[in-house]
């Protein structure tokens, strides 16, 4: 039975080379079904390389080169883990600025596992509540968050989760945060 709690919406995942596949996979396919549209945003033209646990994983299509990407096209932001994506993507200045405007204009953004890197170089993750892998607690810390070893933690504007085991929770309250989206995209 499909869900139709985001029909219309749009929403960008952002992923380098790396993401942990279950991450993106998951989550794209709870918004999906929840009624998005979901689309591939990545400084890959063509195709981006899931991770997936111990070995490579899936290739996917990239939807749209972060050269051409524009946030106000967009009403929320997913920000899959894995160690070698968003270390990647914090060191891309444009990933960096894609991101941090969905912060600046309000939308919503749900980042899980390592995925809160991308968002400490943003600066977003100063004076917030939030959660990740654990490895991230000092980096989160150090940017000014509230680290708390919990399943899923929603503050304002973000959700963020641990690792693949949260998935459930993590799509949960994405798409309960996500469906307060409506009317925030520039319609040029």
């Amino acid at each position: 039975m499909t869900n139709e709690t985001l029909k219309g919406l749009k929403i960008a995942i952002l992923v380098e080379e790396g993401f942990e596949q279950v991450e993106m996979v998951e989550p794209r396919k709870a918004l999906d079904e929840a009624g998005a549209e979901t689309r591939i945003v990545s400084p890959r033209n063509k195709h981006v390389r899931a991770w997936d646990f111990t070995k490579w994983g899936d290739e996917f299509p990239v939807d749209v080169a972060l050269d051409h990407a524009k946030p106000q096209d967009f009403d929320a932001l997913l920000l899959p883990g894995g160690v070698l994506n968003p270390d990647a993507l914090r060191m891309e200045p444009k990933a960096v600025a894609f991101a941090k405007a969905f912060f600046d204009d309000g939308k919503p953004v749900a980042s899980i596992c390592h995925g809160p890197w991308t968002i400490i170089e943003t600066g977003a993750a100063h004076g917030r509540r939030m959660t990740s892998w654990p490895s991230l607690k000092t980096d989160l810390k150090n940017a000014g968050a509230e680290w708390v070893d919990q399943e899923v933690v929603v503050d304002q504007n973000l959700v963020t989760s641990r690792n693949p085991d949260d998935i459930p929770a993590f799509n949960r309250e994405t798409i309960k945060l996500f469906s307060t989206a409506r009317g925030r995209r520039h319609v040029a």
